[in-house]
């Protein structure tokens, strides 16, 4: 046979597999790559029937597994980026942990990290992830009392919550989906929904929990265009959910971990929604508060070096954000009469598995506003006539004031609460 008859044979079958090749490369690539990407075209929008209650989807874990690494970068203080120390998921085995101690203690982690077999005394991830769990001054204590929010509806809109996560199953009443970017859990949602109620991990254990998923615009690659018109929506439904509840179950508290800005698209749209949830007694917490309710409502966040016990008021300091800006001159000290709530050095729900948590070494106010609402729920059980007005008020007069030193100048920054004294006031 010739050469060429051989080859005029064999091509079909070779532009066959070529094609099988190419068929094959375009499944594999379309189910490897992230699911983010592929569900940023669709945002579903998925609800219960009328005002039925119920979990609509079950999202998949959202699993962070790395490499490994064999030094840790170093902290910078002066540096407000949160990630700068981010070894979820990763195996430092081979870390010279004495040398990289300071980077330690600085680290976000998970219990997926895999860790050298000697570490330095000071430094356990196991007690640092225990501290972490705890909501901190005095919470556990009021919980022992019988505070924990029982009966009190907490709403939160967030991305997307891994629903079986046992820090928050059993409180949660309702899971709906509107203009939601995935169906992968996000490290943000198990976050939020385990300080605001988690069973080991939050500040109202027992309160029940109503969940919205929604993204607040839209992806095209790698840019996001904000648009708070859904946001709007996600609280139009909040509403019109909590008026088919009973008087003794309504929803008392909402917490958006996200600001609006007049520049923003949406943002008459959601300013206009939260005046009608306001009137419909539904306390909004969020990043905008001060938007919401007036210049008298200012939050921030509050440090921790994660050794240290979170039960008492002295192991605290400003944010690692916070702390930053003042080192770098991009921020000052902060109104005497603004709250301050835990926000670093907490342990969460892990998106990665039911049963999994993550330690987050610095925060933002995005852990913030779920405590501010945990609290509330707290101050709706104690005093179930409760407005924002009097439990803000009373936050703060009840509160202790911090000032920090740094680089030899003394700043005032603001009232650190004490959620016992703020109940038991409360209460009377």
């Amino acid at each position: 046979m010739s050469k060429n008859s051989f080859t005029k044979k064999l091509f079909p079958f070779l532009a066959l597999f070529l094609l099988l090749i190419v068929l094959g490369s375009i499944v594999f690539v379309r189910f490897i790559r992230p699911y983010e990407e592929q569900s940023r075209q669709d945002y579903p929008t998925i609800l219960n029937p009328g005002t039925q209650l119920g979990i609509v989807t079950r999202p998949d874990p959202g699993e962070i597994v790395r490499g490994h690494l064999l030094e840790l970068p170093a902290f910078d203080p002066k540096t407000v980026n949160p990630w700068q120390i981010d070894i979820r998921g990763t195996d430092v085995s081979r870390i010279d942990a004495q040398r990289d101690l300071e980077s330690l203690l600085y680290a976000t982690f998970d219990d997926q990290t895999r860790w050298p077999q000697s570490l330095p005394d000071n430094f356990s991830p196991s007690r640092i992830m225990e501290l972490g769990r705890n909501p901190g001054l005095g919470i556990r204590r009021l919980h022992s009392q019988g505070i924990t929010g029982k009966g009190v509806g907490l709403a939160i809109i967030d991305q997307t919550l891994l629903v079986e996560h046992i820090e928050f199953k059993e409180n949660l009443k309702l899971f709906e989906e509107i203009h939601s970017a995935g169906h992968q859990a996000s490290m943000h949602a198990p976050a939020v929904a385990s300080i605001a109620v988690g069973k080991t991990v939050g500040v109202a254990p027992d309160a029940d929990l109503y969940f919205i998923s929604e993204t607040h615009g839209r992806y095209k690659g790698r840019e996001f265009t904000w648009d708070f018109s859904y946001l709007a929506k996600a609280i139009e439904r909040i509403i019109e959910i909590n008026r088919s509840l009973p008087k003794d179950r309504k929803i008392r508290v909402l917490s958006i971990s996200v600001g609006w800005t007049p520049k923003r698209k949406g943002y008459k749209a959601v300013v206009s929604i939260v005046k009608k949830a306001i009137k419909e007694g539904i306390f909004v917490v969020s990043t905008s508060i001060h938007d919401s309710y007036g210049p008298n409502f200012r939050f921030d966040g509050l440090g921790r070096l994660p050794n240290l016990d979170p039960e008492q008021s002295a192991s605290y300091s400003p944010g690692l954000f916070r702390i930053a800006g003042l080192l770098n001159g991009t921020q000052k000290e902060i109104d005497e009469n603004t709250l301050l709530v835990p926000m670093d050095s907490r342990c969460t729900a892990s998106p990665g598995g039911n049963e999994n948590y993550v330690f987050y070494r610095s925060g933002g106010w995005s852990w913030s506003v779920p405590y501010i609402a945990g609290l509330y729920a707290l101050a709706c059980q104690a005093r179930p006539s409760i407005t924002p007005e009097i439990f803000w008020k009373t936050a703060l007069s009840t509160g202790m004031p911090l000032d920090y030193e740094i680089s030899g100048k003394n700043f005032h920054m603001g009232k650190i609460v004490d959620p016992g004294k703020l109940i038991s006031t409360l209460a009377r």
